[in-house]
């Protein structure tokens, strides 16, 4: 069913990762991808694939660009959304070409492989997400720093997976988490402790950069993985630190 899926891609400088998105996508009719007016050369890069539709709309939330761009005379009866550091493994696209989806299925949870420093990690805390789905049957809504898909209908799971490999500079790293703890913490601040789920009722009781290490190095395996699994969980703590310095600059109006 390859034939009857439309790629959609948000960017916003995505020169170090795009191409190897798009390289994957090759069999796709049409990509959308929604550019929130890059300053780097993805616009250039994008105009190197015949069958990418570049559209540029300025950034207001994560959940508006999705709506929007599922709102660009999409053809095709399903949609495959991605970010610019998704790549769409061998193994997915072999698995959705054989698809048949029964009329009551409209969406797709996929799993990920998480790559960093170009080893593949064993394991991960990035979740699943709803990536395909039928395309006049999804409408974003803003969860926190990102977005969730909701889907009026029945969501399967597939097996493939795709693969997370983000290769932008440590400082477009570093500067995304603090944008993404500002998020997080205003939502921490505000929903009630029946709304969180347990790992964010650990974040707002404090607890979270101290168990963040623990956890992914040997319950979730990743000392196993060696450099990128120690990088990775790094990573993790760092953004738990940033998630509460940003709660108390908010509680505390700093």
């Amino acid at each position: 069913m390859l034939n009857q899926i439309t790629p959609l891609i948000l960017s916003l400088n995505e020169e170090a990762n795009i191409s190897r998105a798009l390289d994957a996508l090759k069999w796709a009719d049409r990509v959308i991808v929604i550019d929130s007016f890059s300053q780097d050369a993805t616009e250039a890069i994008c105009a190197g694939y015949a069958n990418v539709d570049f559209i540029q709309r300025k950034f207001d939330q994560h959940a508006k660009q999705w709506n929007f761009g599922l709102q660009q005379n999409i053809e095709t009866k399903w949609v495959l959304a991605l970010d610019a550091d998704h790549i769409v493994s061998k193994e997915l696209l072999s698995e959705i070409e054989q698809l048949k989806p029964a009329a009551k299925t409209h969406g797709y949870w996929v799993s990920f492989s998480y790559v960093v420093a170009g080893g593949v990690l064993k394991q991960s805390l990035y979740p699943p997400l709803v990536s395909l789905f039928r395309s006049n049957k999804a409408h974003y809504i803003q969860d926190g720093h990102t977005q969730r898909v909701q889907i009026t209908g029945k969501v399967d799971v597939l097996q493939g997976k795709i693969f997370h490999d983000d290769r932008k500079h440590p400082r477009r790293w570093l500067k995304s988490q603090w944008n993404y703890a500002l998020l997080e913490a205003s939502k921490l601040n505000t929903q009630t402790w029946n709304e969180l789920s347990l790992a964010d009722q650990m974040r707002k009781l404090g607890l979270a950069p101290l168990v963040i290490l623990p956890y992914t190095l040997f319950a979730k395996g990743l000392i196993l993985s060696g450099w990128p699994g120690l990088v990775y969980s790094a990573q993790r703590l760092i953004a738990e630190l940033a998630l509460q310095l940003a709660r108390f600059k908010s509680l505390f109006n700093l």
